[in-house]
C-alpha cells in the first residue's frame, strides 16, 4: 500500500510540474541553434508541444534526430499554432522569417522568442514591434551573450560600483572562422549567406551582438552616427554577402567599435569596456579581466552564476517572463526596445558600408 501511495504521489508531482510548464512550439528548425531547445531534454519549466518546418525532408530528419513524435511535426505554421495552442513560439528559421512568425502568433496572443537579431531589416522589425504592442505579447530576442555571467558582472561593475568611471570606449569582437569552415548545415548556410534572408553577412550575424550590448550599456540612448566598412575576404565562398565588418557607433560622450567577422582564427565573443578610471574585459563566458587606478596590475576573475544573478538558459528566462516572475527592462538584452534600436544601428551600418559615408541618426 505504501508503494502504491508513493507511486501516486510521484505521478501527481510530475503532472503538477507538467501543468506549470510553459507550452512552447518551434517555428523553423534550419538554424544551427535549434538544437538548444530540441535537444534540451526534460525540464519542468518548458514543455515542447510541436514543431513547424515547411521543408518536409528537414523536418523528418530533425524529428528522427531528436525523437520528436510525428504527430507533433507540422508543415503549416497556422495549423500548428491552432492545433497545439502553445503559450510561446521559438523562431529558429531564417532571420527573414521572424516577421512571418510574429504575424501569425501575435493575433493569437502567443508570445515569441526569436534567435538574434530581431529581424532582417528595420522595416520588418518595426512591423513586429507594432504587432507585439497591439496584441500585448512578449517579443524577446535571444543572444548567447545574454547568458554570460561575465556580461552581467560587467554591467554591474560599470553601473553599481562605477569601477570604470564614465564609459568612453567599448570594443566588441564576435564571430568565428566562417559558417562553412565550422560545419554549418546546408539548410543553415542556404539562408545565412543570403543578403535578404539573413539581412547581410557577418555584419548582421555577429554585428548584432555588439549593437545589443552597447545599447544595453547606453540604456537605449540613440547614437549620433554610425560608420561601417565591410570586406569580402572569401568572395569565392560567400559571394553574396560580407564576411567581415567593422562598425563604429558614436555617442556624444562615448564610442563603440564592433568587429564582426567570419575570419577569426577561432570562435570568440568578447567585450572590452574602457572608462576614465579603468577597464573591464569579458574574455569569454566566465573570464573577467579587471584593472583600474586602485587595482593595478590587472586582476583575472572567474565569474559564474553564483557570483551574479543571471539566467544561463534563455528558455528558463522566457518561462519566467511569461509567468510574471521576470519583467525585461526596456534596455535589457532580450527586450524589444533594445532590439529595435539594434536594427537601426545595423541598418545605418549597411548604408554606411554601401555609400562609404558616415550615417547620422
Amino acid at each position: 500500500m505504501k508503494r502504491l501511495h508513493l507511486l501516486l504521489f510521484l505521478i501527481l508531482t510530475q503532472a503538477c510540474a507538467s501543468a506549470q510548464a510553459v507550452r512552447v512550439a518551434v517555428a523553423g528548425v534550419s538554424h544551427g541553434h535549434s538544437g538548444w531547445i530540441l535537444g534540451r531534454g526534460r525540464h519542468d519549466d518548458v514543455q515542447l508541444a510541436g514543431i513547424y518546418e515547411k521543408d518536409t525532408a528537414l523536418a523528418g530528419k530533425v524529428a528522427r534526430q531528436y525523437h520528436i513524435p510525428q504527430q507533433q511535426v507540422y508543415h503549416d505554421l497556422g495549423q500548428m499554432l491552432d492545433a497545439v495552442k502553445p503559450q510561446a513560439v521559438l523562431a529558429f528559421g531564417s532571420v527573414y522569417s521572424h516577421r512571418e512568425v510574429v504575424e501569425a502568433c501575435a493575433p493569437r496572443g502567443i508570445h515569441v522568442m526569436v534567435e538574434k537579431p530581431l529581424a532582417a531589416s528595420l522595416a520588418d522589425g518595426l512591423v513586429m514591434d507594432s504587432l507585439a504592442r497591439r496584441y500585448g505579447i512578449q517579443l524577446l530576442t535571444n543572444y548567447e551573450t545574454s547568458w554570460y555571467p561575465t556580461v552581467a558582472k560587467t554591467f554591474q561593475l560599470v553601473e553599481d560600483s562605477s569601477f570604470t568611471g564614465h564609459v568612453r570606449k567599448v570594443v566588441i569582437h564576435d564571430g568565428h572562422q566562417g559558417p562553412q569552415e565550422i560545419g554549418c548545415s546546408p539548410a543553415f548556410l542556404a539562408w545565412l549567406t543570403d543578403p535578404v534572408l539573413n539581412g547581410a553577412g557577418a555584419l548582421v550575424d555577429f554585428g548584432c551582438y555588439g549593437a545589443n550590448l552597447m545599447t544595453r550599456l547606453m540604456k537605449n540612448r540613440m547614437p549620433v552616427a554610425v560608420t561601417a566598412v565591410t570586406r569580402q575576404y572569401k568572395s569565392d565562398r560567400y559571394p553574396k554577402v560580407d564576411d567581415d565588418a567593422t562598425i563604429i557607433v558614436d555617442y556624444p560622450d562615448a564610442q563603440c567599435i564592433i568587429q564582426a567577422s567570419w575570419n577569426w582564427p577561432f570562435s570568440r565573443k568578447d567585450m572590452e569596456v574602457y572608462g576614465e578610471k579603468g577597464y573591464i574585459m569579458a574574455a569569454d563566458k566566465n573570464t573577467l579581466l579587471l584593472r583600474n587606478r586602485e587595482s593595478a596590475p590587472a586582476v583575472a576573475r572567474h565569474i559564474t552564476a553564483a557570483d551574479i544573478p543571471v539566467y544561463e538558459d534563455p528558455f528558463s528566462y522566457l518561462a519566467a517572463v511569461i509567468k510574471g516572475k521576470e519583467t525585461p527592462p526596456p534596455y535589457g538584452l532580450y527586450a524589444l526596445p533594445n532590439n529595435v534600436l539594434v536594427l537601426r544601428i545595423l541598418e545605418a551600418a549597411k548604408e554606411s558600408a554601401r555609400t562609404g559615408k558616415k550615417v547620422l541618426l
